[in-house]
């Protein structure tokens, strides 16, 4: 019998493969609820911080075995006692800065780069120095298709005598505990600059505290942020006084 809803020699219908969904990043649902569960909490508001920190894959800056706590709630260890720092505490550090689009900005103790990179994705161009050569060499292997091409340089040196070569900055970001900002770091700073970190006793002695220093002029003067803790940054130690 013929069938009359088609010609008799045209070929036989096909059906068109399904349609799959897309495979489900688990990343990007932890950045979510890094972003919703710990840095919205905390009073992060900075929209551009937000979409920075939720977009940037987080965990690319571990090795694969620790990847799964890139979003914890806590330091993550990196080699030689150095950490990648807690989504609040570095988020909360960041927004200090109260970047701008187009700030110099440098990062000391950049590590494999992840700070640098939230602060290049916000509009920075930014210096990422770093005194371990295996991490300097970690953070250029990373870095390019993650941040706007040119818009991270990363050095190696000293830690705390700072990058002068690509200053003066409008922001500075030391990424680990100090006892003390050298003067080799706030002298780095453009008018009105800004200076975040976690100075191991505060302004007043209390105790660890997120601080910010300002440039104004000759003077730097540091305030108080917030409490918080991370590990101590090598290269930071003040030497020890002499003993008679």
């Amino acid at each position: 019998m013929q069938d009359h809803g088609r010609p008799p020699n045209a070929a036989p219908p096909t059906l068109a493969p399904p349609t799959l969904a897309p495979p489900i990043d688990p990343m990007v649902d932890a950045r979510r609820f890094m972003v919703d569960g710990q840095l919205r909490p905390n009073r992060v508001t900075d929209p551009f911080l937000l979409a920075a920190m939720g977009d940037l894959p987080r965990h690319r800056f571990l090795s694969p075995t620790l990847s799964p706590w890139a979003h914890a709630d806590a330091d993550v260890p990196l080699p030689n006692g150095r950490v990648l720092m807690q989504p609040m505490v570095i988020a909360k550090l960041m927004q200090l800065l109260a970047l701008r689009q187009g700030d110099r900005v440098l990062v000391v103790g950049a590590g494999r780069g992840y700070a640098a990179a939230v602060l290049a994705r916000m509009g920075g161009r930014v210096v990422a120095l770093e005194a371990d050569a295996a991490m300097a060499a970690e953070a250029r292997r990373l870095l390019p298709g993650l941040v706007p091409p040119g818009a991270v340089t990363v050095e190696e040196g000293p830690l705390a005598e700072g990058f002068a070569a690509g200053g003066p900055y409008d922001a500075i970001l030391i990424e680990g505990e100090v006892p003390e900002i050298p003067a080799a770091l706030s002298g780095q700073l453009a008018e009105g600059g800004r200076l975040a970190t976690i100075l191991a006793g505060g302004v007043r002695g209390a105790g660890p505290r997120a601080v910010l220093g300002r440039r104004a002029g000759a003077s730097f003067a540091l305030a108080d942020a917030f409490d918080a803790f991370t590990a101590p940054l090598p290269g930071f130690r003040p030497a020890p006084a002499f003993v008679f």
